[in-house]
């Protein structure tokens, strides 16, 4: 496991989002992707916060669109999709052999 994983929640969730949402990866596009997708609302800020960290990190590159209404896109380096990789195995390392059946079943008595 290198230094750069396992990656924050949020941070996983923004660069899934920066991966999805491919060429068209900036901050709006981002927020709007995160929140389709979990159906959660998060705020502007949090992601501008969280793009600029992993930017610094060398998790993520930036640069800008040319044109009419330029912004600033964001993608994935290398080093981004292997702290990637490296946080979705350790997760599902820690769900191996979990059974939540017992817990659930209990929930709803």
């Amino acid at each position: 496991m290198s230094a750069d994983s396992p990656l924050g929640t949020f941070e996983e969730h923004v660069m899934l989002a920066v991966v999805r949402t491919r060429d068209d990866a900036y901050g709006m596009a981002v927020r709007r992707e995160i929140e389709r997708v979990t159906d959660r609302e998060v705020t502007i800020g949090a992601v501008y916060a969280t793009l600029d960290r992993l930017e610094a990190k060398g998790l993520l590159g930036s640069g800008r669109t040319t044109g009419e209404g330029s912004r600033r896109v964001f993608a994935v380096t290398t080093r981004g999709a292997s702290a990637l990789a490296e946080t979705r195995a350790m997760r599902e390392r820690l769900w191996q052999g979990v059974d939540l059946s017992r817990l659930l079943a209990g929930a709803s008595s």
